[in-house]
């Protein structure tokens, strides 16, 4: 059985549904480095970074980054379809992951946290507001490129879901993507309409993010 530390809200939504859609048992652990419990110095002991998610393996390893938990997963079960078995398509699902990750994941840390970014810009609400005004604008730019790279119907590699919409339909509810999307993209925001109603998927976001809340 896998054991995955995550956090509701969080990146660890899109390796709970290639769970789901792997049909693979497991378990989850609530924690998080900004909401720290009993159950973070067990997340600690098998990731000393603390990183969320982080997925443990039979063999007692912990493996993070959203992008190498789902190529693993879509690797170690093939039967899963989270990665395409034509080896060309396979390899452009690795890309789009890794695009997501490298330009769009990274960006909401800046986001989140602009102050870490520009020297003595601790106390200066100015500095980071443009930070994050810059930062969003060029996020929603990468998700512009992503939409044009990832045209396939009715998901985004085809006729399967696989770990590249899963990535993309989580990291994408972040930082007003879906707006910009729906009004930029129309039928990229569609295909992620579509995504989230998946059977395997509707449930996890569901309890993620509430829609009541």
């Amino acid at each position: 059985m896998y054991t995955l530390y995550g956090k509701v809200g969080s990146g660890s939504a899109a390796v709970e549904a290639a769970l789901l859609v792997a049909r693979k048992p497991f378990r989850i652990v609530e924690t998080a480095s900004w909401e720290k419990n009993d159950a973070y110095a067990d997340l600690l002991a098998v990731n000393p970074i603390g990183q969320i998610p982080t997925l443990v393996l039979d063999d007692g390893s912990a493996l993070s980054e959203s992008a190498a938990i789902l190529i693993h997963l879509g690797t170690a079960h093939p039967d899963s379809k989270l990665l395409p078995s034509d080896m060309s398509e396979r390899a452009q699902a690795v890309r789009g992951l890794v695009f997501i990750a490298a330009n769009c994941y990274s960006a909401i840390s800046i986001i989140d946290y602009p102050e870490r970014w520009c020297q003595d810009a601790d106390n200066d609400e100015q500095v980071q507001a443009r930070i994050r005004a810059g930062t969003r604008a060029r996020l929603h730019r990468h998700w512009e490129m992503f939409a044009d790279m990832f045209t396939g119907r009715p998901y985004l590699g085809g006729e399967n879901l696989g770990a590249l919409d899963l990535h993309a339909v989580v990291v994408s509810k972040w930082s007003g993507s879906r707006a910009h999307l729906k009004a930029n993209r129309p039928a990229f925001h569609e295909t992620l309409m579509r995504i989230e109603a998946h059977p395997d998927v509707a449930p996890v976001l569901a309890r993620n993010w509430p829609p009541d809340k």
